[in-house]
């Protein structure tokens, strides 16, 4: 039977329940899976272990933390959504008693996981990252370049860079930079089918592009914008694949300069005239951001971006380093 609710992270007033403090890391990886499967995966552990250990945690508790369905999976309830703030907040201030105390006369060390882009976390953040660990090779990253948002409320990572600033949540958030898109194709293309000197010459032209229906953010619509109606041959949810496409030299793509510009085989058409402009932005749960690490790692790509602001604006051709 379900009680009435949490009063606090441990059950109702005048119960005394006795959790394991460590069923606790079972129900955080549940509740932000939502499938017993995908949190053993991330434990490490079988999946009975995982069910065994949150029943545990509601047998002390006296409560029901999951409704469980077959198709929806293991959902919060509202007691769980509770005790969810609680658990958080508890590892949160766990990793930061473990990071002050490890890092007395240590370097800095831990894991930290970083959502992105796909185009941005291949080609900038990646490469950044590993010249990074060069000061810090005790912090070791979980990259995930992917073309959709990643979701901080699920845990699926520490750190996010997006094309949109978060509207809701318990998150601290900057603008990382702006950055540039411009038209693409390569000399082969233009020897073929023509060269492109105004929006005239685009009259006719093959295009690669989004597939609109499954794009994650309007703000990646900017073709129709440019070439209303332009002649999209090919269709792409990765903008890598756009990029792929475009080297064939059978039709013309816009592209980020972080991307394109390092790339020889290709070359910007229409640089005053077609005039993209977006943005990064960086953000992180609101308990998170009090990490060293991860204070040090925020610091280290805003200084990155900087750096690169030519490359980002596509008047320079290689990521700067150092």
């Amino acid at each position: 039977m379900r009680s009435t609710g949490l009063s606090g992270p441990f059950g109702a007033p005048g119960a005394e329940p006795r959790p394991d403090w460590d069923d606790l890391r079972y129900f955080l990886e549940v509740a932000r899976t939502q499938r017993v499967s995908a949190a053993a995966l991330r434990l490490g552990v079988d999946h009975t272990t995982v069910s065994r250990r949150v029943r545990a945690l509601e047998q002390a508790l006296g409560t029901l933390l999951f409704d469980k369905s077959r198709n929806a999976g293991f959902a919060l309830t509202p007691e769980g959504q509770q005790l969810l703030v609680y658990a958080e907040q508890m590892e949160t201030a766990l990793q930061s008693a473990c990071e002050q105390v490890a890092g007395l006369g240590q370097t800095l060390s831990g894991h930290v996981r970083i959502g992105s882009t796909e185009a941005f976390g291949t080609y900038f953040v990646t490469p950044v990252l590993s010249r990074f660990q060069r000061e810090y090779p005790a912090i070791d990253f979980d990259v995930l370049p992917v073309p959709r948002f990643v979701s901080l409320s699920k845990r699926e990572a520490d750190l996010a860079i997006t094309i949109e600033r978060p509207q809701r949540g318990p998150y601290v958030c900057s603008k990382l930079c702006d950055y540039r898109l411009q038209l693409y194709a390569t000399p082969g293309y233009l020897a073929r089918y023509g060269d492109v000197k105004t929006f005239a010459d685009l009259v006719g032209r093959r295009f690669i592009s989004y597939v609109n229906e499954l794009t994650f953010s309007n703000e990646l619509r900017y073709l129709e914008d440019i070439v209303p109606g332009g002649n999209v041959v090919l269709r792409s949810t990765s903008v890598i694949a756009q990029y792929q496409a475009a080297l064939q030299g059978e039709a013309l793509a816009i592209l980020p300069c972080f991307m394109a510009a390092q790339d020889p085989r290709l070359v910007p058409l229409l640089v005053e005239d077609v005039v993209v402009t977006r943005s990064f932005w960086i953000y992180c749960h609101e308990e998170l951001r009090t990490l060293k690490r991860i204070t040090v790692l925020w610091d280290y790509l805003r200084d990155a971006a900087q750096r690169n602001d030519a490359l980002l604006q596509g008047t320079a051709g290689q990521l700067q380093l150092v």
